[in-house]
């Protein structure tokens, strides 16, 4: 590249940094005018098309980069943040394997390249790019913001704790890096709290500016036993998400019903798949919060079990194999379609979309809660999948998932307990139809005879008792989920009943759920 055209690049740099996309599009134009072969022209281009959405395109165009200089390391790494934007996770990961060893000195692309493992459930992979980025430049925040995140889910607490602290020296206001901090461990006093009602005090009034600090005061004061306090925290930020929130309990109501409608013994038996996959897939599922994490650690810890992690990715190859403008859910009209596909298929592509994840071991654990609504198709296209669904009490579980920030249907009780009916009432679908091809826990049970049950899990799902399964906190494979510093500790009972402490306050919720029917 000539010092001119060195020049150009560096302007159309600038520009692209300054959103001016115009100006890097005019430069792209003129670096091809003064050399067709030069790359930086398709690169230029490339990130134009990615700023526009059109990840195709901007594949198309980091493609050409490689084809005419295959050592240009940042057209690889978009290219693979491309490849996981696309959920084509297998060609993401090759890319990345390739060329990560080529980013010493690149920390934009160090930091990216951690963010396509990450996106990919790949956090040990993503962990020592987070921390060469942040070793080039400690001063960007983001990427200490990233690297904490990451050390939560690899179980480096303290480090994510310290991390969150040096955010917070600098921006004491960062109301999403004190719900972090929140979550790391259990308040021992309120001297977090008050600083929190500080910045409440002085913030936005609008609800929606403060929903991570109504979630992390409600956490604190639960700590502290200040019942009525953390109620009166977790209804506003359930509050403040609805009063946002595009969502229609409704909507998940009618995929459970047409879902129990469309599976039925008749379907389940007519054209089910009849070869393996290879490997034996353990799916693990129930409301969140009901203690699937849990099972996970413990079968994870045996020696022919790997944990795949949650994903997204059965639900992707039932709506088609697309990523529908990343769209959230599945509909009505894609489980109809999904009903009437090969069943073989969707094994197939699933593994496939999984490969990127999968070890030695003769079993994996695919273990996102919300395939509970997908277990027809489970239990269909695998005819040597274990399931295993965990159920707790309606009011515990309800109670745990409506304290949390991410449940959609879980922001008011109203809502939650629509759903929760509806669910009860796919699970007892599930039980009819799928008989003892699922194993069915209960979270009490085995907080309370840990032993006892991980025997009668192990067994269910045909493997031989080891040890390590009841050492469990022992586990260094990382965890993604909202339970992720939970699990690392040893079984406890702290859980069990909790919902008492808020009785008064959930009483409208548990006489929904007695007038439908449900047991608490």
């Amino acid at each position: 590249m000539s010092s001119d055209t060195s020049q150009i690049s560096l302007a159309a740099r600038q520009a692209a940094r300054a959103g001016d996309w115009s100006r890097v599009h005019a430069c792209a134009m003129e670096i091809a005018r003064r050399d067709p072969k030069d790359p930086e022209s398709a690169f230029l281009i490339g990130l134009a098309q990615k700023a526009a959405g059109r990840l195709d395109s901007a594949a198309e165009y980091f493609n050409k980069v490689l084809a005419i200089d295959a050592g240009r390391y940042d057209a690889a790494i978009e290219l693979a943040d491309q490849k996981v934007r696309a959920q084509r996770y297998g060609d993401a990961r090759s890319l990345l394997d390739t060329y990560c060893d080529r980013l010493e000195n690149s920390p934009m692309y160090l930091d990216m390249a951690g963010q396509a493992y990450f996106a990919m459930s790949l956090y040990e992979q993503a962990w020592p790019l987070y921390e060469q980025a942040s070793r080039l430049q400690p001063e960007i925040e983001i990427f200490q913001e990233h690297m904490a995140s990451c050390a939560v889910y690899l179980g480096k607490i303290d480090t994510a704790k310290s991390l969150y602290r040096k955010i917070l020296k600098k921006h004491p206001k960062h109301q999403k890096t004190h719900y972090e901090v929140s979550q790391l461990d259990r308040a021992k006093d309120e001297r977090h709290i008050r600083q929190m009602l500080k910045i409440l005090r002085k913030n936005d009034p609008r609800p929606s500016s403060n929903i991570f600090l109504y979630y992390a005061l409600g956490k604190e004061y639960e700590d502290l036993g200040r019942w009525a306090d953390a109620f009166r925290f977790y209804k506003q930020g359930g509050d403040a998400v609805k009063s946002v929130a595009d969502y229609n309990v409704a909507d998940d109501v009618e995929l459970m019903d047409k879902i129990t409608e469309t599976c039925t013994s008749a379907w389940l038996e007519d054209d089910p798949a009849t070869g393996t996959t290879g490997k034996t897939p353990i799916f693990i599922v129930g409301l969140p919060r009901t203690g699937t994490t849990l099972t996970d650690r413990i079968l994870s810890s045996h020696s022919k079990v790997q944990s795949a992690g949650e994903s997204q990715l059965l639900q992707m190859v039932l709506r088609g194999g697309t990523t529908a403008g990343n769209q959230i859910g599945i509909t009505t009209t894609q489980i109809e379609e999904a009903s009437k596909r090969e069943a073989g298929s969707i094994a197939a592509a699933f593994i496939e979309a999984l490969s990127h994840r999968l070890g030695d071991e003769p079993y994996f654990i695919e273990k996102m809660p919300e395939n509970v609504l997908y277990l027809g198709f489970v239990a269909k296209a695998w005819p040597n999948a274990r399931i295993i669904h965990l159920r707790r009490n309606p009011m515990d579980a309800c109670f745990a998932v409506f304290k949390q920030s991410y449940f959609r249907f879980a922001y008011s009780l109203d809502d939650l307990a629509q759903y929760y009916l509806a669910y009860d009432r796919l699970s007892k679908h599930w039980r009819a139809v799928l008989g003892e091809r699922m194993l069915e826990l209960n979270y009490e049970d085995l907080v309370t005879d840990q032993e006892a049950e991980t025997r009668r899990l192990l067994e269910g799902v045909g493997l031989e008792f080891e040890e390590a399964c009841l050492q469990f906190d022992r586990n260094v494979a990382p965890v993604a989920t909202a339970s992720s510093v939970q699990v690392r500790e040893k079984v406890h009972t702290r859980s069990v009943g909790r919902w008492k402490k808020f009785e008064r306050q959930l009483q409208p919720l548990r006489d929904r759920l007695k007038q439908g029917g449900v047991e608490v």
